[in-house]
């Protein structure tokens, strides 16, 4: 399977702008083309989320808008420790296929991470499934580094 659809080469660089896109989706949703729109200032973005908090709307609206906010304020907050994971897997000599599996791992978690954290929340079983998502793809990241560290040993 993994010929098939080309897994077999090294992929893993190219799953940083994926991952950038990723951290941009929640942002889209909000603010630039979804229900949020109309609150959106492009000339001063950071203060979205204090004119979603005075704007007349439904408040589980507001609430998924504001958290769509901070799952795409973690994206970038968990980029760059990726990336640098990236490279240290690369620089490390990883195989393709432990680059591909902890990339691709990586990328799966952020986007489960963006549904639970701005769609997900709002049923209270699923609030802890937020954590253990994020760390999915935290470990990925580890993991990349460990395994570099372990073959320079």
């Amino acid at each position: 399977m993994a010929s098939y659809i080309g897994l077999e080469k090294n992929i893993s660089y190219f799953t940083i702008p994926a991952a950038v896109v990723l951290a941009l989706l929640p942002r889209v949703y909000s603010g630039l083309t979804g229900p949020g729109k109309k609150f959106f200032d492009g000339n001063n973005p950071r203060v979205f989320t204090q004119a979603l908090e005075k704007a007349d709307m439904d408040k589980k609206l507001r609430g998924r808008l504001q958290r769509a906010e901070a799952a795409g304020a973690n994206g970038f907050e968990t980029l760059g420790f990726y990336a640098a994971a990236v490279t240290a897997g690369n620089a490390g000599g990883l195989s393709a296929e432990a680059l591909n599996n902890l990339t691709l791992t990586y990328l799966a978690s952020r986007v489960l991470y963006n549904w639970v954290y701005i769609w997900g929340q709002e049923n209270r079983k699923l609030i802890p499934l937020r954590t253990h998502v994020w760390s999915v793809g935290m470990v990925a990241s580890m993991a990349m580094f460990v395994l570099a560290g372990l073959r320079g040993i």
